[in-house]
């Protein structure tokens, strides 16, 4: 029970102040005049005032509230290693059951890091704040974390806390811990295909000095450099960015003796290939109906360099025009096809015969440059199959199928087996239907000795679309020049732009439209594992998480030609994948976790903070056991340490349940007193 006294003024507040100046006044002129019943008067004076202030005596019933600790417990991956795991959880039973034998004292538990779902650093403040969120500040006690002391969300000050109060850190892992990483400098985020791009990076050893490793680089799996490297050596490596898309740089140093953990000797850089302005050639050999389709298609996409030729008349029309002016500009054929050929990604003919505008001599050069890593597409009209065709020209080694004439009626094409599996022609919007839902074809090339089964077959089952592989460069065949139809909307339409881009894509070795490939995908904590492939079966693929761990999965039949499975990402770092002859390989979470970077357990990072609170941070597993300090509760003091102790505050908080107020001058009390003021001060005047 507690007492006080309490005033609800009859009059405004300012009222009173007045009163009162107006009463010193008066007293002080009464008594430095020396009038008589001076002190009668003033006393009589004073009570009316003190009635205006109407004061009540109160009497208060509290109930005390428990002050509140809390204890974070780090949960990250890093605590993990050696024996932190053993000792975090050692030491929480331990500090719990202590806390708990205080009277008065309230114990909050609460796990960060991987608990929490956090993918990058251990952030164990937040968590601390989360838990004493609905806790007004008087009654928080203090904190424990228990952690290995790399946290990366520490306050700048302890006024960034909200509270005022202890926070004491309880450090896992031995001071002698040794462990060494590879460190990412500078690297770029993205890289024009085919142009290098340079990484810096440096070795770094903790707990040790003037060691050696071998550095080992990788692009994809594929090894590019490897070197002796000094510890605190920093290094440049130039790498060829090969595809578009990501391009996953691995560097890997060889294992220091006794280190702590193998995670962070493999640093992991992500760099997105971007397709410079593609070159694309488009020789279209006669002014036609489906001219326009090539065109519109290469001009709406930005990243195409089209350059584009007409043959408007041809040189048998035996009209005297020279061979320079048979097109709107002037045909380059020599520096197209000799000179810069190596510059274009991809060379189309459409409709395109052997006129004498080409020498012999230059389809040879086109067939080396398919050989060599180009990419052709031919859409075959009945040129193809005339005497003039490019059959019959060097071309002839580097063309998926030979001509034997024209079949002209109408026909709607269909996927073939092979074309519902392969990613160039699966899944085309109207192929789900039987028929297929788009326009019909008129005219098909009859071909023999196809070098590939088609994707597309056309009027009476014969070939329609082709797609082979010469040495390193890639040729597809499109044996209808009926594809405009599409393109036109006749009778519906068809998938015209789906198809042509993708036949583009696949020439130009997007890696994303291969037959044979293994793939793999992260969505929230899932790692899916994909196969692509044209055959009827798979074999199990091989998981590799980055501690190491190995897990074989079997896949399940998705969509023809595909094969997926699914893992939890149970780990950040980079994850492997191998079915014997295919790899795979994908970063999950942060290419560098924070939570990796350094991983020798430390208590400088808290320290600071801590005594700023009146705390410390101390480890208590250097002897092989974990020894933690005394808890002793604390009601006054700026610190709360000392040695072999710790302290919490212990709060004087508690709650109102119920309050007495007994008014002064309520009633006939009042009433007597301001009357007998009143007499006594009538008497001494009477005097």
């Amino acid at each position: 029970m507690q007492y006080g006294i309490a005033f609800t003024p009859l009059v405004p507040t300012p009222m009173l102040w007045i009163g009162l100046a107006a009463v010193v006044v008066i007293a002080a002129v009464l008594l430095l005049s020396r009038a008589r019943g001076a002190l009668v008067r003033i006393g009589a004076l004073a009570l009316i005032l003190l009635a205006l202030a109407n004061p009540s005596f109160t009497s208060e019933e509290r109930e005390p509230l428990s002050s509140v600790a809390a204890v974070v417990v780090d949960k990250s991956p890093s605590q993990d290693f050696g024996t932190r795991a053993k000792e975090t959880e050692a030491a929480r039973d331990e500090l719990v059951n202590r806390l708990k034998q205080i009277k008065g004292l309230e114990v909050r538990v609460v796990e960060a890091g991987r608990a929490d779902g956090e993918t990058d650093g251990t952030k164990l403040f937040g968590a601390l704040s989360t838990t004493l969120s609905d806790v007004p500040t008087d009654r928080v006690a203090g904190a424990f974390l228990i952690t290995d002391g790399r946290v990366h969300d520490i306050p700048s000050d302890a006024a960034a806390l909200g509270f005022k109060a202890p926070i004491h850190a309880l450090i896992t892992g031995r001071s002698d811990e040794r462990d060494r990483r590879i460190a990412i400098t500078a690297a770029p985020r993205f890289g024009i295909v085919g142009q290098k791009q340079t990484i810096t990076y440096r070795l770094e050893d903790h707990g040790v000095s003037g060691q050696q490793a071998r550095v080992v680089v990788r692009r994809d799996g594929e090894v590019l450099n490897e070197r002796m490297v000094s510890s605190g050596q920093t290094v440049n490596v130039s790498v060829d960015i090969k595809h578009a898309g990501p391009n996953i740089v691995e560097i890997e140093s060889s294992p220091l003796e006794n280190e702590l953990t193998l995670v962070n000797n493999r640093a992991v850089v992500v760099i997105d290939g971007v397709r410079d302005k593609l070159r694309v050639l488009l020789v279209s050999g006669e002014p036609h109906s489906g001219e326009r389709t090539w065109r519109n298609l290469l001009k709406s996409d930005a990243s195409v360099d089209l350059v584009h030729f007409t043959i408007l008349r041809p040189p048998e029309k035996q009209d005297g025009t020279p061979i320079n002016e048979l097109s709107l500009i002037a045909f380059p054929t020599r520096e197209l096809f000799q000179q810069k050929i190596n510059e274009f990604q991809l060379i189309i003919f459409d409709r395109y015969a052997r006129q004498g505008v080409l020498p012999t001599a230059y389809f040879d050069n086109i067939a080396r440059y398919v050989r060599a890593g180009g990419a052709m597409l031919v859409s075959a009209g009945p040129d193809y199959a005339s005497v003039t065709s490019i059959w019959r020209t060097p071309l002839d080694s580097v063309l998926p199928a030979e001509p034997v004439g024209v079949t002209e009626k109408p026909y709607l094409a269909h996927l073939s087996e092979i074309g519902k599996r392969h990613p160039v022609t699966r899944g085309l919007e109207g192929s789900a239907s039987e028929p297929p839902h788009w326009s019909r074809f008129f005219r098909t090339v009859n071909t023999r000795n196809p070098d590939s089964p088609p994707l597309m077959t056309g009027a009476d089952g014969q070939p329609l679309l082709l797609l082979s592989r010469y040495g390193e460069g890639r040729v597809a065949l499109l044996l209808s020049d009926h594809i405009w139809l599409w393109a036109r909307g006749y009778e519906g339409g068809g998938p015209h732009l789906d198809l042509l881009r993708r036949m583009s894509h696949w020439l130009m070795k997007e890696p994303e439209l291969d037959e044979e490939a293994l793939r793999l995908a992260v969505h929230g904590k899932e790692l899916t594992v994909q196969r692509q492939t044209m055959a009827d079966s798979v074999t199990p693929v091989t998981v590799t998480a980055p501690s190491g761990a190995k897990r074989e999965l079997t896949l399940n039949a998705g969509e023809p030609g595909l094969w997926t499975a699914s893992v939890e990402a149970n780990e950040l770092g980079l994850w492997q994948a191998t079915d014997g002859k295919l790899n795979a390989l994908i970063n999950v979470g942060p290419a560098n976790p924070k939570e990796f970077s350094e991983v020798t357990s430390t208590p400088d990072a808290l320290k600071p903070l801590s005594q700023a609170t009146g705390g410390d941070a101390r480890r208590i597993a250097e002897g092989g056991s974990v020894a933690l300090p005394r808890i002793v509760p604390v009601r006054a003091a700026s610190v709360f340490r000392g040695d072999g102790w710790l302290g919490v505050h212990m709060r004087d908080a508690s709650v109102v349940r119920g309050v007495g107020v007994l008014p002064m001058f309520a009633g006939v009390i009042g009433l007597l007193l301001l009357l007998g003021a009143f007499a006594a001060t009538w008497l001494r005047e009477g005097r």
